[in-house]
């Protein structure tokens, strides 16, 4: 079974991307949904946030303040190597899992494995067949992850740059989904990849 590596730089349009493959039928596995659910109310996970990194990063209800957290690891690279040592090898699990239990349960003919950092984290290499990258201008991203997220442009390009560049996203895709048009181009375009991942999925049977 085919396993889709979906990735795209922040603001490049890759959750709204993987909402459309859904819609196809094609099952999602999305590292920022397994993040969010790692560090809930009352996961170990976020307890560990909390004694390595501060009780001021957990709001009174006890749930994770995820803008100050985000903000305070992007102006100090030593704490976002902290706080990826501490989610990633988690997501990598839980991630693994439910692309087992989906091959099981379900018997797609391939699933997306949507992951931020794929071509950053080593972790993923051999779990996916192939890598689709949204892409964006870079300025359209700085706009789409201010509007979406509630962030300055300081706080974007900070993203950005922990980020591999999007040269070396492009180099290392199989395919490219460009996403500087409408929501009505990007369906349309991923409905011609969805195409033709049936097919590849179809000939390597």
């Amino acid at each position: 079974m085919l396993i889709i590596g979906l990735t795209g730089g922040i603001g490049s349009g890759k959750s709204e991307a993987a909402k459309q493959f859904a819609l196809l039928g094609v099952p999602i596995v999305d590292a920022d949904v397994i993040s969010h659910e790692l560090t809930a109310s009352g996961q170990p996970i976020l307890a560990e946030i909390r004694r390595i990194f501060g009780k001021d990063f957990i709001t009174a209800d006890g749930t994770l303040n995820r803008p100050k957290l985000r903000a305070h690891v992007f102006e100090n690279t030593n704490e976002r190597l902290k706080l990826e040592a501490l989610l990633h090898p988690a997501i990598h699990d839980l991630a693994l899992q439910r692309l087992s239990e989906n091959e099981a349960k379900l018997h797609p003919a391939y699933q997306l494995l949507v992951m931020p950092l794929l071509f950053e984290n080593n972790r993923y290499d051999g779990v996916t067949h192939k890598t689709l990258v949204i892409d964006c201008d870079e300025d359209i991203q700085i706009k789409r992850a201010m509007a979406r997220s509630n962030m300055t442009e300081e706080e974007v390009k900070a993203m950005m740059a922990a980020q591999v560049s999007r040269a070396t996203r492009l180099k290392r895709a199989d395919e490219v989904i460009e996403n500087n048009g409408t929501l009505t181009d990007l369906t349309e375009k991923i409905a011609e990849i969805h195409k033709k991942f049936i097919k590849t999925c179809i000939v390597s049977q």
